[in-house]
């Protein structure tokens, strides 16, 4: 398998991100930095932060932006890709903006290190756009090769901070007007205290409380969840 620039955008998760459905928070500068780079020739931005911050949300985002305004945009998750996709790379210099997700997870790979730091400098020679993201800070990153720490750090470095309480709350109520569904207040509070707290755990537990609304044919209460929930908890325990 290997990636190529004129293949479709692998997003994650499988509804398309917008900019206009991240609920920035505190997250604002962050926000307007990712912004700010397809004004940008040549511009480079790391960005990192814990699960569920949205990292991947803005980095689909942006190449969704990006396309509205006529350029030419690819996204490569590196979580999901074998280490001989490091070939896509050749090339992408061509392209206006490259988004590459998830760095801390080939952090120590020679041959993705080495790919990674070629297509950095190819896209900047080209003055094309390069958004990277990770799960730690660029310091923090165990890099075997001092060179493409050098070339990341040559651009603006953003920190995502993870949702609080109130923005999960409105993260699962603009998830739930775009699924279609109604979810009460108690029924969004009865979601943060009974799953992970994570965001992928709760907007997981959203599906399934359509899945089951639509199967039973029934409106999603709190009883409803208390089933779904119940029943998830009890498989994790088995």
């Amino acid at each position: 398998m290997s990636f190529s620039p004129q293949m479709p955008l692998p997003l994650e998760p499988r509804r398309p991100d917008r900019f206009e459905d991240f609920v920035a928070g505190t997250n604002e500068g962050a926000l307007a930095a990712v912004h700010h780079l397809l004004d940008e020739p040549g511009g480079i931005l790391f960005l990192s932060g814990p699960p569920g911050a949205g990292k991947s949300h803005l980095l689909n985002a942006l190449c969704h932006r990006a396309r509205e305004r006529g350029m030419a945009a690819f996204y490569i998750p590196l979580r999901r890709v074998p280490p001989e996709a490091t070939a896509g790379l050749e090339g992408l210099q061509t392209l206006d903006l490259v988004c590459v997700d998830d760095l801390d997870y080939v952090a120590g790979d020679a041959t993705w290190e080495q790919a990674l730091f070629r297509c950095c400098n190819d896209i900047r020679a080209a003055r094309g756009r390069l958004l990277v993201s990770s799960g730690k800070p660029l310091a923090a990153l165990s890099l075997g090769l001092p060179d493409l720490a050098s070339r990341l750090a040559w651009g603006v470095r953003q920190s995502l901070q993870a949702p609080d309480d109130d923005a999960k709350l409105e993260i699962l109520q603009r998830r739930a007007r775009a699924l279609r569904i109604e979810v009460t207040p108690d029924v969004q509070s009865y979601l943060l205290r009974r799953t992970r707290r994570d965001l992928g755990s709760l907007l997981g537990a959203l599906e399934r409380l359509k899945e089951a609304a639509f199967a039973e044919k029934r409106r999603i209460t709190v009883p409803l969840a208390r089933k779904v929930l119940g029943e998830d908890l009890g498989r994790d325990s088995c």
